[in-house]
């Protein structure tokens, strides 16, 4: 036989993507701390979508790819009066929720939100609950929503303990849409061979380049890179429950698959042969860890790494506010991964550009004792020269220990560490945050605060009553988990 020829049996599905089917086929979500996060993530992820809506920015990207579209039966956004298909839906619901940078975060190996999934979740289990209705059956339940909901944080979370997409110079979006497409299809009643060929339809569409994250080329494409990920995800669920074949090895192909092309590189940090084939790595198995664990933005809608250098330059805020002009500088302990993020100098072009930022983070809360969406804004940038004075007298140092304890599993801190020098030779103290309010370790403090967070956000969308409908609904687990998701839904509404 000739030398020259491909071998062309089909294999089996790689085991990666056998493994995320057979869990979201078989696993029972029977962990209460999992399941009453979720509901606590729920609404501080709708809560972040709703005050998204206040940014033209953002709705520009909203409503139907064509003006003045009827769908039956269609899916709800959240906060507005838009009826969409579920592809478009989940995109603009993708888009909202992602838009401030205010919704949860997983930080590993490799970064990400897992609640970005809701987009598509939600788009298609309203759809699907209209549908089921309009044909005399019952609709699915918010109970569905939440299981789904930490099936799909912790596909996103547990590939991303190990697997550094970010190293190689790829967006973690794409794991928004591994994660959504395989509890979609799920969702949609699909079987396991159906949920493999859409898992493996999300891997081959390969992942997106991070540069539009970082410095020279960060803009408003990481604000709405979710939606389209999640949005993407229901196209191929919906396109593998009509019987679209899939890719069985897709990440191991030799040559063409995912793992030669896309995950086998030579870079800085790394020293990888450029032939040497890398696979991922999984340090435990699928099961509500990650939900169990996530991190939520509480205090303020800035990218995590920042968190705790914003609440540091908080407490330092009132030593401070008085001296500005005398500061001579402001050093900032920080781990790796901030540096590697959010650490830049320079002009800031953009809001989005400035919520990744780390100096810019810290600069406004010491000089203003806060720091919300608005300070992204360019208006409030350019009134208030100070911001960039105070980035320019800033020096980064990493903290190896901060570094070290950011990636162990019993700790992941996120710590910074604040203290500023003045002119005449006096400081400030020393302030270390090394754990977030929105960390496990701090739920009791957090929690609170999140569902304040959730009735501001809330106000900003709807009347009062209405207002205290969905926030009583949301409180209460049992009564969450049995409302029908279109009646949830319905709760959205406006006009």
């Amino acid at each position: 036989m000739s030398a020259n020829v491909d071998v062309n049996n089909r294999p089996d599905y790689d085991q990666v993507i056998q493994d995320i089917a057979d869990y979201v086929m078989n696993f029972k979500v029977e962990s209460q701390e999992a399941l009453d996060t979720a509901r606590n993530c729920l609404m501080d992820t709708l809560g972040c979508g709703l005050l998204a809506l206040r940014f033209p920015e953002c709705t520009k990207h909203l409503w139907p790819i064509v003006q003045d579209t009827v769908v039956p039966n269609g899916a709800r956004v959240p906060g507005t009066s838009l009826s969409l298909d579920p592809v478009k839906a989940a995109w603009d619901i993708g888009c909202i929720i992602r838009w401030l940078d205010y919704n949860d975060t997983w930080l590993a190996a490799e970064w990400g939100h897992p609640s970005d999934n809701l987009g598509g979740i939600l788009a298609v289990a309203d759809h699907l609950s209209q549908v089921r209705l309009s044909n005399g059956e019952s609709p699915l339940t918010m109970r569905e929503v939440l299981e789904a909901m930490v099936m799909a944080h912790e596909i996103q979370g547990v590939i991303a303990l190990e697997n550094s997409f970010n190293r190689v110079g790829l967006c973690h979006v794409l794991l928004v849409r591994v994660a959504s497409v395989a509890v979609v299809t799920k969702i949609m009643g699909g079987d396991r061979e159906q949920i493999m060929a859409a898992i493996s339809q999300a891997w081959v569409d390969g992942s997106a380049l991070r540069t539009y994250r970082h410095a020279p080329n960060a803009g408003s494409r990481k604000s709405w890179a979710a939606g389209d990920a999640t949005s993407r995800a229901v196209r191929l669920a919906d396109m593998s429950m009509r019987g679209e074949m899939g890719i069985p090895s897709v990440l191991t192909a030799p040559q063409w698959g995912f793992y030669d092309v896309s995950f086998s590189k030579t870079n800085k940090d790394q020293a990888i042969k450029p032939d040497a084939q890398r696979q991922f790595s999984f340090p435990q198995d699928y099961g509500t860890y990650v939900m169990e664990n996530i991190l939520f933005k509480i205090s303020f809608p800035a990218e995590f790494h920042a968190q705790t250098a914003a609440e540091a330059a908080v407490t330092l805020h009132s030593q401070v506010k008085e001296r500005l002009a005398e500061i001579d500088k402001i050093v900032i302990r920080t781990h790796e991964s901030a540096i590697r993020i959010i650490s830049k100098s320079g002009s800031l072009a953009n809001a989005a550009d400035r919520d990744h930022c780390l100096q810019y983070m810290a600069a406004v809360p010491l000089a203003f004792g806060n720091l919300v969406a608005e300070h992204y804004e360019d208006d409030f940038h350019a009134a208030n020269p100070i911001i960039d004075e105070l980035r320019d007298k800033m020096e980064i140092v990493e903290d190896k220990r901060f570094t070290a304890e950011y990636l162990e599993a019993d700790k992941r801190s996120i710590a910074n560490a604040i203290q500023v020098f003045f002119k005449d030779g006096s400081s400030t103290e020393e302030v270390a945050v090394e754990y977030p309010v929105g960390h496990r370790r701090r739920r009791v403090e957090g929690i609170p605060l999140l569902e304040q967070k959730f009735i501001n956000n809330l106000a900003t969308r709807f009347p009062n009553r209405q207002c205290q409908e969905i926030f009583t609904l949301c409180k209460d687990q049992q009564a969450l988990e049995q409302t029908p998701v279109n009646r949830f839904m319905d709760l959205f509404v406006i006009g």
